[in-house]
């Protein structure tokens, strides 16, 4: 038909060929593990693409090939997010701080065939290297972080192979279908799931970030993803910033409290994102410590609600704005952003912080709705409660290769998301509760149900139930309550507990000692089901004296 509009791919090569021909001088700055810096421009950023590309190229790698990076926040970290989909291939983001048990699954379940390594955390990879028969090399990237103990035998320095690569790269025919990245899930129940996402949905998800009422970047902000580069892609801002020409600031390894502070006013930040542990911590840093950040703007806040106090404390002491979103590994991951509707502009403070403690509304592209018991829709009244599912152009449709656990995803295209949610008058979403029984520490899932079996694999133990306990540094944590067998052959300690699970969980997924309780018996439901309801009550008191 006449008069269409070109036939022109929305894909991940577009976005670095604007930023290096209208922001070549624009700064990208990493922090090193040990304080250093580095900085380069978008210019230096396609050179080094070009080199990444052929040196990928001649390592054999093809369109469709998995590879993946088990990295923190840096240059050569962006580097990688261009340079893999702009081939054809598939960058898979693995979360390293998995357990073993899940590495090795994902790893194995992608078939990834490089592995590009952080230094300091090569060593995690080391340990599971000759159970990863897929995997043909690990590339190392030097983040000056603490020497690991070992390094896997197959190994390749970055600098090294970028230096002998060619400065010119032929980019490949791309259509805007095709995979672009791989992220899994941290496993609520069962093994991760996979979500793979196409160059398009990819590019329409950056544009989102870069629009007024989403995510706002733009060539005058310098921004600062305190979130993890393997946490869903920094929840798309590298490839926003990149969009937009915005100064992007890595902030490397474990950077909390005084290192964070210090960066944010070196680095003249505008804005910054990251789970709200981060910032609890920040601000009771810059209560003791004064620092000038009075260009830092904006706190996006996502992986777990932020409290009230946290919006009002930093509005409040230091003129900054919270700013709540919602999303998950299978919506790329912005849905929702909770930003004032000029409805609400002139109403009362109360009211429109009421709106900010709300995950917001759907962004540009989204759809939303609420699912009743029986699957019908419920009014947006702010009252009804019922399952959030959603829709849109960075939304999955599916899990990678796994058939089986398509549960989440109706017939008519909608995603059941599994939190609990009201929506109000005004389309503000307001998440109430997971549908299944889930611990998030520092915005990653623990699965209670997982835990309980492994408490329960010990001889001494009749019963568990594990549930959240809220905790200021990281959301949540695990308590375990644990009914013991009168049993004097199988005695059960506390620490006894912690070894069972680290067995199976990361370390960052334990609960402390403290959290491990010993009572005579669990509250039951009248189906004779453990009500986890009382348990958090019982836990939410004080104790008594």
């Amino acid at each position: 038909m006449n008069g269409l509009m070109m036939d022109w791919p929305l894909v991940i090569p577009q976005i670095l060929r604007r930023a290096a021909q209208f922001f070549p001088e624009k700064a990208i700055v990493s922090r090193w593990g040990d304080g250093t810096r580095h900085r380069m421009t978008y210019a230096d950023l396609e050179g080094r693409v070009h080199r990444l590309m052929n040196a990928l190229r001649g390592l054999g790698i093809q369109p469709g090939d998995r590879v993946a990076t088990c990295a923190w926040n840096h240059h050569r970290h962006l580097e990688l997010y261009f340079a893999v989909p702009s081939l054809g291939a598939v960058l898979h983001t693995i979360n390293f701080r998995l357990s073993h048990e899940q590495l090795r699954y994902i790893i194995n379940h992608a078939q990834d065939r490089l592995i590009f390594v952080d230094r300091s955390v090569a060593g995690t990879l080391a340990a599971l290297e000759t159970d990863l028969p897929a995997v043909e090399k690990f590339i190392v990237m030097d983040d000056r972080g603490p020497e690991p103990a070992a390094l896997p035998r197959s190994t390749m320095d970055y600098e090294e192979l970028l230096a002998g690569a060619s400065e010119r790269a032929e980019f490949p025919p791309l259509r805007e279908e095709m995979a672009a990245g791989l992220c899994y899930t941290s496993a609520t129940t069962g093994d991760p799931k996979g979500v793979l996402y196409s160059h398009r949905s990819t590019f329409l998800h950056a544009m989102a970030g870069c629009m007024v009422d989403g995510g706002a970047m733009s060539e005058r902000e310098v921004a600062l993803p305190a979130v993890p580069m393997f946490h869903v892609n920094a929840w798309g801002m590298p490839y926003s910033c990149t969009m937009t020409g915005a100064t992007q600031v890595f902030p490397g390894s474990g950077v909390i409290g005084q290192p964070l502070a210090e960066l944010l006013e070196a680095e003249r930040v505008t804005c910054a994102a990251g789970v709200p542990t981060i910032w609890t911590l920040l601000y009771q840093h810059l209560k003791e410590k004064r620092y000038d950040l009075s260009r830092l703007h904006t706190i996006l806040v996502g992986g777990s609600a932020a409290s009230r106090a946290l919006m009002e404390n930093y509005a409040r002491d230091f003129g900054i704005r919270v700013l709540h979103a919602w999303g998950m590994t299978e919506t790329s991951p912005i849905g929702t952003m909770s930003r004032l509707k000029r409805a609400l502009e002139d109403s009362p403070e109360e009211r429109q912080l009421e709106a900010r403690l709300k995950q917001g509304i759907p962004v540009v592209g989204v759809e939303a709705k609420l699912l009743g018991e029986q699957g019908e829709d419920l009014p947006w009244d702010g009252e009804h409660v019922g399952e959030l599912a959603v829709r849109g152009p960075w939304i999955a449709s599916s899990y990678y290769n796994n058939p089986q656990a398509g549960a989440a995803f109706t017939a008519d295209g909608w995603f059941r998301t599994g939190d609990m949610a009201s929506i109000d008058r005004l389309g503000y979403v307001k998440l109430t509760d997971r549908k299944k029984d889930l611990i998030k520490r520092k915005g990653e899932w623990i699965s209670s149900v997982d835990m309980e079996n492994a408490v329960q694999g010990h001889p001494g133990v009749l019963e568990a139930a594990v549930v959240a306990r809220p905790d200021e540094v990281c959301d949540e944590v695990a308590a375990v309550l644990v009914v013991t067998r009168d049993d004097p052959n199988h005695p059960v300690a506390a620490q006894e507990i912690l070894d069972l699970l680290s067995r199976k969980f990361a370390k960052w997924q334990l609960p402390l000692p403290e959290d491990i309780h010993f009572v005579a018996a669990l509250p039951k439901t009248g189906v004779g089901k453990i009500d986890k309801k009382v348990l958090r009550k019982m836990l939410a008191q004080p104790p008594a004296n």
